[in-house]
């Protein structure tokens, strides 16, 4: 069946477009964040900015969580438990760690709430287009109630039980972290050794290097635009939450080491800046190697 009631919890910076896409498909959604102004952002004739949590969660069919981290999405969801809808179907598209979602999932259940874990890759650009990759862990009979609302965000695909999605998640964010710490390496490395760095680039692609992340924060280094898609902050949690899985799965992960270790010097001096400022990173460790000579916009 499919729902008739949702709540939207999140609405950031990857959660205003994506609960905008559901209200744009027609969906009736109820919609909280913890600053009002942010949930009366969201525009639509089926849509309710909702002042408290209780007020949007009470009745819905699905919930759907998009918030900063599993510590906060651990607290909405203790907030938000005695007010939801036996049977109701909770959906957190939170990137967290796999142990957080597997708990999400036992507390809830002990309420007869079911619970899938679904997180996201692709940045503000493919929530805004609706092109999200969407990793759901959680059962199949769970997934087919939900895959139609969330086809209005992205492509949703199952990925395992409870917590895979989780997992899949940080498999692509290791992957999406080493990328741009070697797209930073080659662009630096050409300029530094003599060669036009943005022509490095167009003759890497179209070849075994080319990829989504050459094309777009290959660019976006070039020109020195910082201007968040993602965050250099939510990057960071997602490496360490890696690091955490890899300790749980009793691998040593080296290179993931070394990227987490490479996002985590430029935290605190950069968290609201975009995936790509790796390169800053990177030219803290070369002083008087900088790329390009345009200013950093951030």
């Amino acid at each position: 069946m499919t729902p008739t009631i949702i709540a939207f919890l999140g609405i950031g910076l990857m959660g205003k477009p994506m609960a905008s896409r559901l209200a744009a498909a027609g969906h009736t959604l109820r919609v909280w964040n913890r600053t009002l102004s942010k949930a009366q952002a969201i525009t639509g004739a089926q849509v309710q900015a909702c002042a408290t949590l209780a007020e949007a969660v009470a009745g819905a069919d699905l919930v759907i969580s998009m918030l900063e981290d599993g510590a906060i999405v651990g607290e909405i969801i203790a907030a938000a438990q005695a007010a939801l809808k036996p049977n109701a179907l909770w959906v957190d598209m939170s990137s967290t760690q796999h142990a957080e979602a597997l708990a999400f999932h036992a507390r809830l259940a002990e309420g007869g709430v079911r619970f899938m874990d679904a997180p996201v890759s692709g940045g503000v650009v493919g929530a805004e287009a609706g092109s999200l990759a969407i990793m759901a862990g959680g059962t199949s009979a769970d997934f087919a109630e939900a895959a139609p609302l969330l086809a209005a965000m992205g492509r949703p695909t199952l990925v395992g039980p409870v917590g895979s999605g989780q997992v899949a998640k940080l498999c692509n964010q290791l992957i999406v972290g080493g990328t741009l710490d070697l797209i930073a390496e080659a662009l630096l490395l050409a300029q530094a050794a003599g060669a036009d760095p943005a022509a490095v680039r167009t003759a890497l692609r179209g070849g075994f290097a080319e990829s989504r992340l050459l094309e777009v924060h290959g660019q976006r280094m070039l020109d020195r635009n910082f201007v968040p898609g993602g965050q250099v902050k939510s990057q960071l949690k997602d490496m360490r939450n890696v690091l955490a899985a890899a300790a749980d799965a009793g691998l040593a992960l080296p290179l993931a080491t070394l990227v987490t270790a490479h996002y985590g010097e430029i935290g605190d001096s950069h968290p609201g800046a975009d995936q790509s400022a790796a390169l800053i990173a990177l030219e803290l460790r070369n002083p008087g190697q900088r790329l390009g000579s345009g200013p950093d916009r951030l």
